[in-house]
């Protein structure tokens, strides 16, 4: 399993870009917010994504995707790369119930939880003033408490893919 960067009660410090937090739990600010600049903060649910289309489609409602969009997984993720059309300098996707999303489809869970990792590693590794790494797309995914440990793991994987 990938490196778990920072484990509290009741969250996950994954990486500076994606965190597991449980219902109820929470980050402190200063970890997701910028020093100065806007920000784009995106709520979506992972109850409303059982499918990829249905994924896509809450994607595509919430962050406001372009018409371009191509409704598959690279497209999905060059979206999530790019975000410009947003107008904002630093942006945070909470994604509650993030335990239930594409639940039964793994193969599309794994493209979903992996297209939001690379997403959150490519816009990473932004220097503060007072030094601190901080990513200008930030990813919390909350959900329910017995479900965060499969989830880092998951996650861990594509971080450090078995055998890679």
């Amino acid at each position: 399993m990938g490196k778990v960067m920072r484990e509290e009660a009741e969250s996950i410090h994954l990486s500076p870009w994606m965190h597991i937090i449980t219902a109820g739990g929470g980050i402190p600010v200063d970890e997701l917010l910028p020093a100065s600049g806007s920000t784009y903060v995106a709520r979506l649910d992972g109850r409303e994504m059982p499918d990829e289309t249905s994924a896509f489609q809450h994607f595509w409602e919430v962050l406001k995707f372009p018409d371009y969009f191509g409704w598959n997984w690279d497209a999905f993720y060059d979206c999530l790369r790019d975000l410009r059309w947003l107008s904002s300098d630093h942006h945070i996707l909470i994604i509650e119930s993030a335990d239930r999303a594409l639940a039964e489809d793994d193969s599309a869970r794994t493209e979903f939880f992996e297209s939001l990792w690379r997403a959150g590693q490519s816009w990473s590794y932004t220097k503060r003033p007072e030094g601190a790494t901080l990513s200008k797309l930030s990813v919390v995914l909350s959900c329910a408490e017995e479900s965060t440990t499969g989830l880092a793991r998951m996650l861990g994987d594509i971080q450090d893919p078995p055998g890679g």
